[in-house]
This record gives structure tokens, C-alpha cells and sequence, in this order.
């Protein structure tokens, strides 16, 4: 016989401790027009979508933040921005082709000077600049694109905290920005590890294979005096999260994350909230939304 279950009601009031995020609240989220700059194909799935702004007009957001991209027929997605916010230039996303209709369109129909419209900043996927520790970035895939607009502003900052970054991808093609991140660890010492999970013949590849997250676990067992960022597949981060708080000491409350899941079916309306693996909650609104990889 199964188990009762049972309801459990507080008996006096009940004060929710929640660790507020400084900066988010004081972010105003706005819905601008913006023209297509430029479609540039980083990979065989992966586009590159630059967008510029008016003239008189500039998004205030954080690195690591993401926004609603609309179409004129009314469809919307969210995704990540891969330039910092120092960039004033344009707004950099990236974008997987999942087959649907959402990327037919940046695949195949739209091209330079579409006008389109977009809404945000949202999400609370940014580095914490106050904290001391060591920071982990933890890329899966298009995950990578937060990871650099976070990676450029901490440069530009003159972050004096070690950056460490993994990136995990299947065949050799998926790197679609290695020589970028190689020039990181050249020019201003980020440590970076590609991690291939499927490399194939023709890749030739002599490097890291495996889960990501397991390369991690490897060459630093102890993340006890590390802040870890994770973004990509729900897989790889709530692995990353289990393992690194269980097994390497990571405290749980310096684990953060956003992860990615394609759009849901047509005529399904599904919700992918950012993770919220850590005690901070979002101090600013954010509408049902679609995270794509």
C-alpha cells in the first residue's frame, strides 16, 4: 500500500529569508525596435544575429541577461546576449537551428535590415562582482554565448579574480568561437578547456572528451573557494549542480545558472523558468518565455 500523503500548513507566520540580487531591480525592462545588422553562420546550426538599436535608444543590462526576440506574426523567444554591455555597436545573440518555425525564419527567410522588435533585460544569470572567489563558467553549446558577453565585461572591468572556463560541445564543429577563447587564455590568462562528447574521426581532436562537467570534477575535485556559472542543456547543469555540491565541495549558494530548453510544439505553450539552483530569486518580473540553445 502506498504511503498517505500529507499537506504541511505553517502554525505562525513565516518570514522567507531571500538573498537579494543588487542591480536587477534597477533595471528597467523595455520593448524597442531593432534592425537586423547582420546573419553570420558560426556553424553549420548555429547562427550569429546582430542587432542594432536606434539611434537615440540603448538597453541597460548585465552580462549573462537575456531578451525576448518578437517576429511581426507575434512569435517570440529568449535568447541570451553574447555582447557585453559595454558594447554600445550592437546586441549579439546566438542561435541554434532546432528546425522549428522560430528558426526557419532566421535560417532561411530573414535577412539584413528586417526590422524586428524585442523586449527585456530579464534573467539573473550575471556575475557576482562583490564576491572574492574564483569563478567557474561552465558552456554547453550555445550556453557559450552568456559566458562571453560575462567574460568580456569582466575583462573590460579589469576583474582581478582567476576565470576559469569549460566548454563542452559534441563534434569539433559545435566550437564555433575556440579561436576567441583561446585568445582569452593567450592574452589575459582565462583558462580555457574544450570538452568534445562525440568527437568524430574527421575531427581529429587530441583534446578533453566526455561530460563537461566531468572534466570539471577531474582536474579540480575541490570547489570549495569557487563561484560556478553554468548555462546550456538542463542535463549538463543540473548534473554540474549535483555533482559539484556533493562531491567537490561547492556551497550550494554559489552555484549559479540559466539552462536551455528548445521551444515547446505548436500550440503548446511551455515554461522554462532560469534555474534557480541558488537562494537568489529574480527581483524583477519575467514573462513565460522559451530558452533556446
Amino acid at each position: 500500500m502506498a504511503p498517505a500523503k500529507s499537506t504541511c500548513w505553517p502554525l505562525t507566520d513565516v518570514v522567507v529569508d531571500c538573498r537579494e540580487i543588487a542591480g536587477v531591480k534597477d533595471l528597467e525592462i523595455r520593448s524597442l525596435p531593432c534592425r537586423v545588422q547582420s546573419l553570420v553562420r558560426l556553424a553549420p546550426d548555429v547562427m550569429q544575429l546582430k542587432l542594432k538599436l536606434p539611434t537615440s535608444e540603448r538597453l541597460l543590462y548585465l552580462a549573462g541577461q537575456y531578451v525576448d526576440l518578437m517576429l511581426r506574426d507575434g512569435t517570440r523567444r529568449s535568447f541570451s546576449m553574447a555582447s557585453p554591455p559595454h558594447d554600445n555597436e550592437h546586441l549579439e545573440l546566438h542561435l541554434h537551428n532546432y528546425g522549428g518555425a522560430f528558426s526557419a525564419q532566421v535560417f532561411g527567410r530573414m535577412k539584413e535590415r528586417d526590422i524586428l522588435r524585442l523586449e527585456g533585460p530579464f534573467g539573473t544569470f550575471y556575475l557576482r562582482e562583490a564576491s572574492a572567489r574564483r569563478v567557474l563558467l561552465l558552456a554547453s553549446g550555445t550556453g557559450f554565448a552568456p559566458v562571453k558577453a560575462i567574460i568580456e565585461q569582466a575583462l573590460a572591468s579589469g576583474i582581478s579574480r582567476p576565470l576559469t572556463l569549460y566548454w563542452g560541445c559534441r563534434v569539433r564543429a559545435d566550437l564555433y568561437m575556440n579561436d576567441l577563447a583561446e585568445r582569452w587564455q593567450t592574452e589575459h590568462g582565462v583558462r580555457y578547456v574544450p570538452v568534445l562528447s562525440e568527437p568524430r574521426p574527421a575531427d581529429e581532436w587530441t583534446g578533453r572528451t566526455g561530460l563537461v562537467h566531468r572534466a570539471v570534477m577531474e582536474d579540480l575535485p575541490d570547489l570549495s573557494e569557487y563561484q560556478v556559472y553554468a548555462c546550456g542543456a538542463p542535463v549538463m547543469v543540473e548534473a554540474a549542480r549535483t555533482d559539484f555540491t556533493a562531491s567537490c565541495g561547492l556551497p550550494p549558494d554559489e552555484f549559479f545558472c540559466d539552462a536551455f530548453t528548445p521551444s515547446a510544439p505548436a500550440g503548446s505553450r511551455a515554461r522554462t523558468a532560469p534555474c534557480r539552483a541558488h537562494a537568489a530569486l529574480p527581483s524583477s518580473p519575467s514573462p513565460p518565455h522559451w530558452r533556446r540553445s
